[in-house]
């Protein structure tokens, strides 16, 4: 029997339910990742492993999505999914536990995010798959894809609401039980839609899926993991190498969604012959900026002309894939299976970002990957196998693009190692009397130390003897000094070390560690003894006894990324409690677009705490960078020799205190 049309009182209801239902799961991904990284510490780690989460349940969620509408009538299919969707109402409200971590962090954070959100996020990624299904069963008629731009119309405001509107307005535990309302509301949504299949009078049992051949599989795979692992790479460079600026990634994420937005929505916007002339040069295009971006040229001209390129190509590329996977999608049965080969693309792009390429690569090597995918897709699908001519023209294009853009940019380097934390870079450079070794993590610099015996103890970079750091260590008295470093760079800081002092350094990443030890020689070559503990400093303080220490440096920034769970209250109290009873801390804070100095300001007073600005010069010569920290102390001593040569750091009017609850990046904006 043909199912009636669709009345609009159904239209509305499941474009509401699918709509609230990509929204909450968008929100919910930013929210959960911000409640962990104080316990679990190191952002990329956390956020690598979050990301890993999402992706595995919404394969699961369409897979159960599929497992319903093969084997159950709809019927069926309605009752077990209000059945679930009951169960997980018993989870909310969601929280999330602050004990410390006992175990691998990867494994507890998995842990974690199953117990707290599994359930409910299974059945939120479920949603548009199955509404779509049920839709089709009660009002016939072709497939409803355009519920599937809805979908991600939703992600999209979701997506934007979150850092520029939800998260400066909301604590963390409001902005839970929101989240938690919001998907009781869904739930309810979602039953009602369940409630119009039993009324429903057209078919009611499981619709057989049409056979697919394994090409159009292959291609609907390979179509979904490439703009995937597009975005995530794009994200990644922005960040490593352009300027690593707080919501950078909200820009390609959007970029993403977009496309799929317009693609899903009409076939209107994606034409194969205006995208056969625009391809081509996108990825032209993106191997140049890539390369240029790497040799570091962007951080040295400004980033805007690199994230509009950025920005225009990813947009070329993620339209022609996405365009390509909307024109072959099937047009009644077989949807379901569609749409799990789509969400099992996405889940093997962000897999393959954040697992295997940093096992397999050395260095950021996935976004080449990426455009090669990108050229054979557009190689089979836009120009055909047998265009050998055209084939012959990009390849040869596509690599001239890559040695053009490397050679500026080449460095000799001794050695070239990458991890779970990135990938790190140490050269030798200058002349035979200016020898120098530098740690580079992509085109960020981490430290630089001169080869010559008569200047390896001078102190260069952010650490000359005008910084902030510099001013704190040596207003020391005149005997043995306790020093505490959270982030250790190459060690310069141990430059500073004199006999009997002790230097304790806190390093998150094994390698920096590593290279720290046996290419740089201020660890070793220190007049006084250093320690070097590895693993996140506000985690490895909170397991130490108190540290009684004169001077306590946070320095734990990658570029311009900010580590905020090292700079809120709670932090700083932890760091009170290491710090003798005229002990001083010096937060580094030179950032092109972040200005912490209010927020510093703010926490300072809430632990009662003075604070000073130093800046000083770069000196060239000495390989000293320009840089700024903030002093917080309540030693007076310290504060009245200082003040002539400091400022005093501005205050914003309505700030708010930073809590491992509430954060607001972009309130600190400059």
């Amino acid at each position: 029997m043909t199912a009636p049309p669709a009345a609009a009182w159904q239209r509305i209801l499941y474009g509401a339910a699918i709509f609230l239902g990509a929204g909450l799961l968008f929100l919910i991904e930013p929210v959960l990742a911000k409640a962990i990284l104080p316990r679990f510490g190191g952002s990329a780690g956390v956020w690598t492993t979050c990301m890993l989460f999402y992706q595995v349940v919404l394969l699961a969620g369409y897979l159960y999505a599929h497992w319903l509408s093969r084997f159950f009538s709809h019927r069926a299919q309605a009752t077990i999914h209000v059945g679930l969707l009951a169960l997980s109402l018993v989870l909310m409200p969601v929280a999330v536990p602050v004990a410390p971590p006992r175990s691998e962090p990867l494994i507890e954070i998995l842990a974690l995010l199953a117990s707290s959100i599994g359930l409910p996020f299974l059945l939120l990624s479920s949603t548009s798959p199955l509404l779509q299904s049920w839709f089709h069963g009660s009002a016939g008629g072709a497939f409803p894809y355009r519920l599937y731009a809805v979908s991600n119309t939703a992600s999209l405001v979701a997506l934007l609401a979150y850092p520029f509107a939800i998260e400066p307005a909301l604590a963390l535990r409001t902005q839970f039980l929101a989240w938690s309302a919001g998907y009781a509301a869904f739930a309810l949504l979602a039953a009602a839609a369940a409630l119009g299949i039993y009324r429903a009078r057209g078919r009611t049992e499981p619709e057989p899926a049409a056979p697919v051949a394994r090409s159009t599989r292959a291609a609907w795979l390979l179509l979904a993991a490439c703009p995937a692992i597009l975005w995530i790479t794009v994200a990644n460079r922005l960040s490593l190498s352009v300027a690593a600026i707080p919501f950078l990634w909200v820009l390609p994420l959007s970029i993403y969604l977009l496309s799929l937005i317009l693609c899903f929505h009409s076939g209107r916007w994606y034409q194969p012959r205006l995208y056969r002339w625009l391809v081509p040069p996108a990825l032209i295009a993106l191997s140049i900026v890539l390369v240029r971006t790497s040799a570091g040229i962007a951080r040295e001209r400004g980033f805007e002309w690199a994230l509009a390129a950025f920005s225009i190509c990813l947009f070329v590329c993620c339209m022609f894939c996405h365009g390509e996977l909307a024109r072959r999608k099937p047009l009644s049965g077989g949807a379901t299976v569609y749409y799990l080969t789509l969400a099992a693309g996405g889940a093997a792009g962000a897999v393959f970002v954040g697992l295997v390429a940093p096992l397999i690569f050395r260095d950021y090597l996935e976004l080449p990957f990426a455009i090669v995918l990108c050229l054979c897709l557009a190689i089979a699908l836009l120009f055909g196998l047998s265009s050998r001519k055209m084939i012959a023209r990009l390849v040869v294009t596509c690599a001239a693009a890559f040695i053009v853009g490397v050679l500026p940019g080449a460095r000799d380097h001794r050695v070239h190692a990458r991890n779970f934390y990135g990938a790190l870079e140490v050269t030798e450079s200058g002349t035979l009397d200016d020898r120098y070794r530098s740690l580079y993590n992509g085109s960020i610099l981490h430290g630089i130390q001169a080869m010559a015996a008569d200047k390896r103890k001078w102190a260069t970079t952010y650490y000359g003897p005008e910084s902030g750091a510099g001013l704190a260590i040596r207003s020391r008295t005149p005997g043995p000094a306790k020093v505490g470093v959270v982030g250790l760079g190459v060690g310069t800081l141990a430059a500073y070390a004199r006999p009997g002092d002790v230097y304790r350094f806190y390093e998150i990443n094994p390698l920096v560690a590593t290279i720290a030890k046996h290419e740089f020689r201020y660890l070793a070559e220190a007049a006084g003894k250093v320690d070097v503990v590895v693993g996140d400093g506000r985690i490895a303080l909170e397991r130490e006894q108190p540290g009684n220490f004169d001077v306590l440096v946070i320095d734990a920034f990658s570029g311009d990324a900010i580590p905020i769970h090292l700079l809120t209250v709670e932090a700083f109290r932890l760091y009170r409690r290491h710090l003798k009873k005229d002990g001083i801390i010096a937060v580094h804070i030179t950032n092109k677009y972040i200005d912490l100095s209010p927020v510093l300001e703010r926490v300072a007073n809430e632990i009662g705490y003075e604070t000073l600005l130093v800046r000083n010069s770069s000196d060239p010569a000495r390989h000293i960078n320009f840089s700024e920290w903030i002093v917080l102390t309540s030693n007076l001593s310290f504060i009245g020799r200082h003040m002539p040569q400091v400022w005093r750091p501005a205050t914003r009017r309505g700030l708010r205190l930073w809590t491992d609850d509430y954060s607001n990046l972009l309130a600190a904006l400059r």
